[in-house]
């Protein structure tokens, strides 16, 4: 019996490698087209899952598939014109479009998925019921392992990774920017932001505490901070998604990297400031499970604001 210790990473990672050419090569994935069907793998499973949603919009499916926006979007676009989907109004948000497959769409997912039940059925079907009843077991297996690791690190919209050379300068100047567009803020808040990367960057302690950078397509679109604020306290600061990444969970899982590390590390309790008027960040402190403490009424950036104190114990 082989010994998992004695497997090199290498072997590790050609093995799982090896199964993932082995599995696109047995259902199609690298035909032109799946299940001689006009649509591809990805338009196929757009298909199924707005035929499997009742509220499904766009952005949901961008962040539960890990597909760019823009690619989705065009996809959208090419079914609408071709009266596959229709896009309605959510009784519930207003804002909001749900993606509900028209009668021709309807017709397209009963095909795909006949042929692909049918595939299926046929590729197992030569396997006695002890061998069926071994992959269903194996397959279980391996979903309940991974299932832990939410995604592939580039297989997502986004990624994300820790702070490197020329990151802080961004982080600046995208603080300055969006704050000044949306809210009015002064050129003060911008020399704020300044002074708390500033701070990180001369203070930094990698053991305690932690910057994350957010990709998408090649440029940044989101970071978060950690730091240290005593030997059971961490702070958590500047959160910022650009609105080309908003949309995606990027806000929510910027802050739940936050809470895990704060919680590794041995923090007992994670806190940060913010004001009123940041709705979307609240909402996501919110669900997250934060807690107000604290409000007080202060004139800064130019604005009359309400600051705010929130605090999660870990």
């Amino acid at each position: 019996m082989t010994i998992l210790s004695n497997i090199s990473k290498e072997e590790r990672i050609n093995a799982v490698r090896h199964f993932n050419r082995f599995m696109t090569k047995q259902i199609g994935a690298l035909r032109e087209s799946l299940l001689h069907s006009p649509y591809s793998l990805t338009e196929s499973r757009i298909i199924f899952e707005i035929a499997n949603n009742n509220n499904l919009t766009a952005s949901n499916l961008i962040h539960d598939l890990g597909l760019d926006a823009g690619y989705v979007s065009r996809i959208l676009a090419r079914f609408e014109e071709k009266g596959i989907i229709q896009k309605e109004r959510s009784t519930r948000d207003a804002r909001q479009l749900i993606l509900k497959l028209t009668l021709e769409g309807v017709k397209a997912f009963s095909q795909l998925n006949e042929r692909s039940n049918n595939e299926i059925a046929e590729l197992i079907g030569e396997l006695s019921e002890s061998e069926q009843q071994q992959l269903i077991n194996a397959l279980k297996t391996v979903e309940g392992l991974l299932i832990k690791k939410k995604s592939l690190k580039f297989s997502g919209p986004y990624f994300l990774r820790q702070h490197e050379p020329g990151d802080m300068g961004w982080v600046v100047h995208k603080h300055g920017i969006l704050y000044s567009q949306e809210y009015g803020w002064d050129v003060n808040f911008e020399s704020l932001v300044s002074q708390i990367v500033a701070d990180f960057i001369d203070n930094y302690n990698p053991k305690r505490e932690r910057c994350w950078i957010a990709e998408m397509n090649g440029e940044i679109v989101g970071s978060i901070f950690v730091v240290e604020g005593s030997e059971d306290t961490a702070k958590l600061r500047l959160l910022i998604v650009d609105p080309k990444a908003r949309g995606l969970g990027l806000g929510s899982q910027l802050v739940e990297e936050c809470i895990n590390f704060s919680r590794r590390v041995g923090y007992k309790k994670l806190v940060l400031w913010t004001n009123s008027v940041l709705k979307e960040a609240r909402h996501i402190y919110q669900k997250k499970g934060f807690t107000l403490v604290d409000e007080e009424k202060h004139h800064s950036f130019g604005k009359d604001l309400v600051g705010e104190t929130w605090e999660l114990s870990l």
